[in-house]
């Protein structure tokens, strides 16, 4: 039995308005995964077949070669998927590492809501080499967007692992998968007859994203508000407790050569735990926990007045991330989790335990909850941090949202501690293209009064070829949020070297107008864009302006061109250096830059990206030179560096500088079980030239043995400043 979406084409009806839904036929017949398909239950099930573009162009089926064949059965334990996808050989395999370039490769993926409400599901997705990902997805995805380095795209939690089964086998002319998704991995409610369900293809070769269920072109293809209907004539059965144990061990040697300390030991036992405390609801714990297996964070060249906002990379603080980070707007994030257990330069506080529950209380309800407790140390009091959010779910795909902050230092003689307490309402039309928020928070700390809120207000729009976007944003003087990241608040007088807070308001508007050629081969898009920046202090005096006028030329190649022009206006409230010069004087700078960037057809194993910009910059000039060169040997093997150069250049006596960054990165891919990455980092603006190899060996599904060797050195005046050797091994018990 097929089940054929072709013929909708000739009654005129448009893809949008397409009903897909799919009966569950369960099974008595043991199934094996091995990628072949031989179980009878397979050619007695319906097929799904007659899959939608959604990218390049979202307005007609795919075509016959490239098309689809998706079948589904279930036991008492498992949701079985098969999948047939046609087409030739010529795959896009970029690792074989899991959960990492899925979005640049071939693949065939899954995205299961079984609540059925459009406020988070689950992404399962295989490769043709077998490789597997998954995540966690919530309704509030937005815009289909470019992902960029170190910024997690909206909606998106990437770091949920959990145990499924999957193999593929290849032809010349399709590969076939089937995959084995434990239902005790779901939270769901047994009484629901209904899941949603969207089945999507990423084909490389054409640069396309195909989908079961007709998703726009504006959109991710696992946006929750469009999927279809998986019906179940007798739903499945609260599983088994699927309680697990990952308990560690660590040992290591490691010399700090900057402080002169003698040659370190050290050996740490630690556990974690997932403990389901209902179908939709789990309790995580660590104790001792240890992040030395976490890759390094990538440096940058900073040319701003503030902090850059690194991105979170260990796991603990990553899963169910969204419901504890979810608030503010991009600049001002009341909850930012590297300000736990992290000092300002990134070293590590050591943590004594961590608890953390999230999920659903029920079909509409999501809430977390999250305490720590740091170690003291030489130079911080031990702290404990708490953390409780919720998201209600209103209307169709609209949230209310609130949390509540407590960092309170422990055996401290004077009061130290920062609360911070706030609401918000997220509305977005069921459609997704209409979205407005605001929101109201107070912070409380000692000896500060008054002047202490924070808001936010915005509103968007998005359709096929307009994107709109603004909002308006603020926060008091005495505002504090001791776990938040607050950009453009935080001052430093080169002078007098010391930090001043203020209050401030902060608006931003971009807008674009994106231009898909009909019938071009070559061409996917020509987008328009602008964007404008207002900051002032409390008293509405400006702080800074940024103008930009922008092109982007994407090309079915993968390949970019990109233009843009910026004008500035910064205020500069107090000396600052860039470099180690004399500090720049209080006033007020106007500068522009024009930057014209690249990069070429990303499938290709030899693939470049990069970029020039030249411009005034505050009182002096900056030209700034960037390239990527990236050698991919399919499927085994990835090299690439990235350099960057920025050429300052200030009149006397403010001083000139060439700041370089160089970073190559060496991987090989084993298996699909054994990997050796090497990253090495040359900073002259740290003044630090950093190495960090590490071997992981994936022994057993979410059990891995580490090795990691970091090396650190001084660039200026060569030597070693710190060297570290790692051994971690963890072990996943499922009880």
């Amino acid at each position: 039995m097929f089940i054929y979406l072709f013929p909708v084409l000739a009654w005129g009806i448009e893809p949008s308005n397409m009903v897909t839904n799919y009966h569950v036929q369960r099974t008595d017949e043991p199934i094996n995964i091995d990628g072949i398909l031989s179980e009878h239950i397979w050619s007695e099930v319906p097929v799904i077949d007659g899959f939608w573009m959604s990218y390049p162009v979202d307005d007609r089926a795919v075509d016959q070669k490239l098309q689809t064949e998706v079948r589904i059965t279930s036991d008492e334990e498992n949701l079985y998927i098969a999948a047939v996808c046609h087409g030739p050989d010529n795959y896009v395999i970029k690792t074989l590492k899991r959960d990492k370039e899925y979005r640049d490769e071939d693949g065939f993926g899954v995205v299961i809501d079984p609540v059925n409400e459009s406020t988070n599901g689950y992404v399962f997705i295989i490769s043709p080499a077998g490789v597997q990902t998954e995540f966690l997805v919530t309704g509030q995805t937005g815009r289909r967007m470019e992902p960029q380095p170190g910024r997690p795209l909206k909606g998106f939690n990437e770091a949920w692992d959990n145990k499924w089964v999957s193999e593929v086998t290849t032809y010349p002319d399709r590969w076939i998968v089937e995959m084995a998704i434990p239902f005790k991995t779901l939270r769901f409610d047994e009484d629901k007859n209904n899941w949603g369900i969207n089945f999507f293809r990423l084909d490389a070769a054409s640069n396309s994203i195909h989908t079961w269920s007709h998703v726009p072109i504006e959109f991710f293809e696992t946006d929750l508000g469009y999927l279809g209907t998986l019906t179940w004539d007798q739903p499945p059965q609260k599983a088994s407790s699927n309680l697990a144990i990952i308990p560690y061990v660590k040992g290591g040697v490691s010399k700090d050569y900057e402080e002169g300390t003698n040659v370190r030991y050290d050996f740490q036992p630690g556990m974690d735990a997932k403990v389901p405390v209902s179908s939709s609801l789990n309790l995580d714990l660590t104790v001792n926990p240890d992040f030395s297996q976490v890759e390094v964070d990538e440096q940058v060249i900073n040319l701003t007045l503030f902090d850059i906002q690194l991105p979170e990379k260990r796991v603990f603080f990553l899963e169910n991330s969204d419901i504890f980070e979810d608030f503010g707007v991009p600049p001002m994030r009341p909850f930012f989790s590297r300000r736990i257990g992290l000092d300002d330069e990134g070293n590590p506080i050591p943590i004594l335990y961590g608890a953390r529950l999230s999920g659903n209380v029920n079909q509409n309800l999501r809430i977390g909850l999250m305490n720590l407790q740091t170690r003291e140390t030489d130079r911080f009091f031990p702290q404990n941090y708490t953390v409780a959010a919720f998201h209600q779910q209103v209307l169709k795909r609209s949230v209310i949202k609130g949390y509540f902050q407590n960092r309170d230092a422990l055996r401290s003689e004077d009061p130290d501690y920062n609360r911070t307490a706030g609401l918000e309402f997220q509305y977005r039309s069921e459609d997704g293209r209409l979205q407005g928020f605001g929101g109201l928070a107070k912070s409380f700390s000692p000896g500060l009064e008054k002047k202490d809120f924070f808001y936010i207000s915005g509103i968007g729009y998005d359709n096929k070829n307009l994107s709109v976007y603004s909002n308006l944003s603020g926060l008091g003087k005495n505002y504090r949020s001791d776990m938040g990241y607050i950009r453009g608040r935080e001052y430093y007088d080169a002078e007098r070297d010391t930090t001043i807070l203020i209050g401030m308001n902060h608006w931003f508007t971009r807008a674009s107008y994106t231009i898909y050629p009909e019938n071009s081969e070559k061409v996917i898009s020509h987008e328009f864009n602008s964007r404008f920046s207002y900051d002032t202090d409390s008293s509405f005096s400006m702080l800074y302006i940024n103008l930009q006028a922008g092109y982007t030329l994407k090309f079915a190649s993968t390949a970019q061109l990109l233009i843009t022009v910026d004008h500035y206006v910064t205020n500069l409230l107090y000396p600052f250096t860039f470099i180690d010069e004399q500090p720049l004087p209080v006033g007020i700078y106007r500068y522009n830059e024009a930057k014209i960037g690249f990069q070429t057809d990303q499938r290709r194993l030899f693939s470049l990206k990069g970029g020039i910009s030249y411009g005034s910059f505050y009182n002096g000039t900056r030209k700034q030179y960037t390239l990527g060169i990236k050698y991919r040997t399919q499927p085994w093997g990835n090299f690439s560096v990235n350099f960057e150069q920025n050429a300052l250049e200030f009149p006397h006596p403010y001083g000139t500088a060439n700041l370089f960054l160089i970073n190559p990165r060496i991987e090989i891919n084993f298996s699909r079980s054994l990997f050796w990455t090497t990253f090495l980092q040359y900073n002259t603006q740290e003044d630090n030239f950093n190495i960090n190899s590490r071997i992981q060996w994936h022994f057993q599904p979410m059990s891995d043995l580490y090795i990691v060797y970091t090396d650190n050195h001084a660039v200026e005046f060569w030597g070693p400043k710190y060297r570290a050797l790692v051994i971690k091994l963890n072990y996943w018990f499922n009880l």
